[in-house]
């Protein structure tokens, strides 16, 4: 039986949840939110509470109950209150702007990088911190991913796009390697 998916799902004030056919529609002051529904699991929503239940017993079932509870609980708190995603540039010559929406980063490379901001996502851009924010978690998780992707924090120097609050774990240089040894 899965820990997550027995559980209700409250739906705050101001918020509408509703099933219509096969689809999951939650709308908020953050904006709409949608997901299709899996036909191994049902949804029902009643006044005040949403709650996930698998229509047979099987192995897919009972795998996606879980998932898709968590789905539920995200896209409420979502249109509630925003998810969001903060980025460091670092490294010497390495900036980021927002023109439009567009996000130009110049990391290194001999050109600057565009990457276009998704329908949904706002970005701001503070010196060189990129915050990402967005009702839907799994978009603003992707587009953060994206972004990082553009160049990895790299374990001799740190240099790269990182996380807010990730962890380089820095390895020794040849040089260092060398005199200690």
């Amino acid at each position: 039986m899965s820990r997550i998916g027995k559980l209700p799902i409250k739906i705050p004030a101001g918020t509408e949840v509703s099933v219509i056919s096969s689809e999951l529609i939650v709308k908020g002051k953050g904006g709409t939110l949608r997901r299709a529904i899996h036909p191994a699991v049902s949804v029902s929503v009643d006044s005040s509470t949403v709650t996930v239940t698998p229509v047979k017993n099987n192995r897919l079932a009972r795998a996606l109950w879980g998932t898709y509870a968590a789905h539920v609980r995200n896209m409420i708190s979502g249109v509630t209150q925003p998810f969001t995603k903060n980025l460091m540039v670092e490294g010497i010559g390495y900036r980021a702007e927002l023109a439009g929406k567009q996000l130009k980063l110049s990391v290194g490379f001999s050109h600057p990088v565009l990457v276009t901001v998704p329908e949904g996502i706002a970005v701001s851009v503070d010196k060189n911190n990129i915050s990402i924010s967005g009702a839907d978690k799994e978009q603003v998780g992707q587009f953060a991913a994206e972004i990082r992707a553009v160049r990895k924090p790299e374990p001799y120097k740190g240099k790269g796009i990182r996380y807010e609050g990730e962890v380089i774990r820095m390895k020794q240089g040849k040089k260092a390697a060398a005199a200690s040894a």
